[in-house]
């Protein structure tokens, strides 16, 4: 597997919809998440332009393989950029548990290996078995580095087994406690 560039690493999803029907997308495209939490142009410092009009729209983020979010209602966006800070509970997100919180910081749940919008750490098209999938299958131990969705730490290795796996992490955020829980992304 051939290492990708460091800001493939850091690219975000981002999607604007309608304000008056949240799961109609209007537009979405890539934008890049720098090491401070903000997010930026692809250029990796200028403001993230939409090319659409100015209206009130519902705001998504997503990255990798985690769960996205959406603002819990539409927010004007005009000419000049809108701060809409995710990071500290100070913009209300769509949903009842839509981020995680640790440490005081507000963040998306890690662990959709699978893409499928769930974190699901037992059954069928679980976001565990892909991770001993991607390391080979047979020996837990193997670990694999590159840019894949089964790096859940972001750390730039697949690890099925041992201390700072991408495993355990999917099972600490269905609760860490009953394997069988899931976790649904809270976006409509």
């Amino acid at each position: 597997m051939i290492p990708l560039p460091s800001f493939e690493r850091r690219r975000v999803l981002l999607e604007l919809r309608d304000t008056n029907n949240n799961t109609s997308v209007l537009h979405s495209r890539s934008a890049l998440l720098q090491a401070d939490g903000d997010v930026v142009e692809v250029d990796g410092f200028s403001p993230v332009l939409f090319p659409v009009p100015q209206d009130n729209y519902y705001v998504v983020i997503g990255h990798r393989n985690h769960l996205m979010v959406m603002s819990q209602s539409s927010i004007a966006l005009a000419g000049t950029p809108t701060v809409i800070d995710l990071t500290n509970g100070s913009a209300a997100t769509y949903g009842t548990d839509a981020q995680k919180v640790d440490g005081g910081s507000y963040l998306l749940w890690a662990g959709d290996v699978t893409f499928d919008g769930t974190i699901k750490y037992t059954g069928a098209s679980n976001d565990r078995d892909p991770i001993l999938f991607f390391i080979g299958g047979q020996v837990a131990t193997n670990t694999v580095t590159g840019y894949l969705p089964s790096d859940v730490n972001m750390d730039g290795t697949a690890k099925y087994t041992g201390a700072g796996n991408d495993r355990d992490i999917i099972l600490q955020n269905i609760s860490g406690v009953v394997a069988t829980n899931i976790r649904v992304e809270e976006v409509p």
